[in-house]
């Protein structure tokens, strides 16, 4: 197969798989989505001849460069390495408020969140992208030992986040119970009699005079 047969077919199998590796990481904005993967196929078709036989992982090598480059020109790479960690619609998914929450499991987004940028890149390669030791070596440009060092570390400092916000949630205070012995309520005052108004008519007394109210 020619290097430029090679592209083409790289680029049927996997536009849409680069196209969700890059709109996972800029929060689905459109434009900019379909320019970085525009880029990622120009580098790609610039450099037909180092294609791998399997060009997935290579590409997605390809795709963090363009994504650094795309967000530092803008000024925006932390904010968007911040929001890629608590946007609780990177995955459809809400974050809850401890581990004992009713949906166990959607609160590793925000252990995620607490992990460094480097950690947090090749966790999601692994869990979204699928990619095997090998293939995350290729992605990260480094060897097979690396990666695997490197995927390591990253689940042991997740674990540690996750155990953190275990004990918090355990030593949190309770709310206090209910005063039981709180003072009676004063009893309310009596209301003042209505007086009586005055009889227009006159009011016949014991001696026959007349006297009026």
């Amino acid at each position: 197969m020619s290097t430029d047969d090679a592209f083409a077919e790289a680029y049927r199998a996997h536009y849409w798989a680069v196209s969700r590796f890059v709109a996972r990481r800029l929060d689905g904005q459109a434009l900019e989505v379909e320019e970085v993967v525009a880029e990622v196929f120009s580098i790609a078709w610039r450099r037909r001849a180092e294609l791998p036989d399997a060009p997935l992982p290579w590409l997605y090598g390809v795709a963090r460069n363009c994504l650094a480059n795309t967000v530092r020109g803008l000024g925006r790479y932390r904010r968007l390495l911040h929001r890629l960690g608590n946007h609780e619609a990177a995955h459809r998914r809400q974050t809850v408020d401890s581990p004992d929450a009713e949906r166990p499991g959607s609160w590793v987004h925000e252990a995620l969140a607490r992990l460094s940028p480097a950690d947090q890149e090749v966790l999601r390669l692994t869990a979204w992208e699928e990619l095997t030791i090998e293939e995350l070596a290729v992605t990260l440009g480094c060897g097979q030992s690396a990666a695997a060092m490197r995927l390591h570390r990253a689940r042991g400092r997740l674990r540690t986040q996750i155990e953190r916000m275990r004990r918090r949630e355990t030593a949190r205070p309770e709310a206090p119970p209910p005063r039981t012995d709180a003072p009676p309520a004063p009893a309310p005052a009596p209301r003042p009699a209505t007086p009586r108004p005055l009889s227009p008519h006159p009011v016949p007394t014991r001696a026959g005079g007349r006297r009026h109210d």
